[in-house]
């Protein structure tokens, strides 16, 4: 898993609380519910995207069956026509999922994140975060969202203060879930491509507009 540095930069998300800043930082609460929990806090008909079966049954509902990822590769990336069955892919599929009832059902994945030191100007502990990649039949899958959740900082509750504290001053790590709920693009809800580590393994992008953050602590704090 990497973590991508904070964005600095202003984006509109939809928070929790269904606020929009385009200036301030995002807040939101920290949360202490175990992922098994989410349903309770999630819009209802919410699909989560976590478990590997999830994940691949979203797939199949959008897509049906995985590509043919030996036949689009060929002999690699300096194979001529390597570009172009990889552009056929995305346009064909693209095109047989229009109006599908799947594009409109609304989601929910995970990817991971780590607290850092109290920021006093912006009130919150900042969030770097980053994507999970989720092993599949059909590939790898990596949830994108359309705006990465920039500027972003938590509130935990009084309890956690001191235990967080603690941990960050003995340069230990607070991770967190950060999990994001939305509905895919209708034009590009889907992009396929290929992993830049595993040489000819496809990787799978389901592209996300999110519409809502909620940020998890990830296992329990000593207090």
């Amino acid at each position: 898993m990497r973590l991508l540095p904070l964005l600095l930069v202003p984006v509109l998300l939809v928070s929790p609380a269904a606020s929009r800043s385009a200036d301030a930082a995002e807040h939101t609460s920290l949360r202490t519910i175990s992922l098994e929990r989410l349903d309770s806090i999630l819009p209802p008909g919410t699909q989560l995207l976590i478990e590997r079966k999830a994940i691949e049954a979203f797939l199949a509902a959008l897509d049906g069956t995985p590509p043919d990822w030996p036949a689009v590769y060929g002999h690699g990336h300096h194979d001529p026509g390597h570009d172009e069955r990889l552009f056929n892919l995305n346009r064909e599929r693209d095109a047989a999922r229009e109006g599908s009832p799947a594009l409109t059902r609304p989601v929910a994945f995970v990817w991971s994140g780590e607290l850092s030191q109290f920021d006093r100007q912006a009130k919150g502990y900042p969030v770097s975060i980053g994507p999970e990649f989720n092993q599949t039949s059909w590939g790898i899958v990596r949830f994108k969202p359309e705006e990465v959740p920039g500027n972003l900082r938590v509130m935990p509750d009084s309890t956690l203060v001191g235990p967080i504290n603690r941990r960050l001053a003995a340069h230990k790590k607070v991770e967190v879930f950060v999990v994001m709920a939305g509905t895919l693009i209708p034009s590009e809800s889907i992009v396929y491509d290929f992993s830049h580590e595993e040489e000819g393994r496809g990787l799978i992008m389901p592209v996300v507009r999110v519409e809502r953050v909620d940020v998890l602590l990830k296992g329990r704090l000593a207090y």
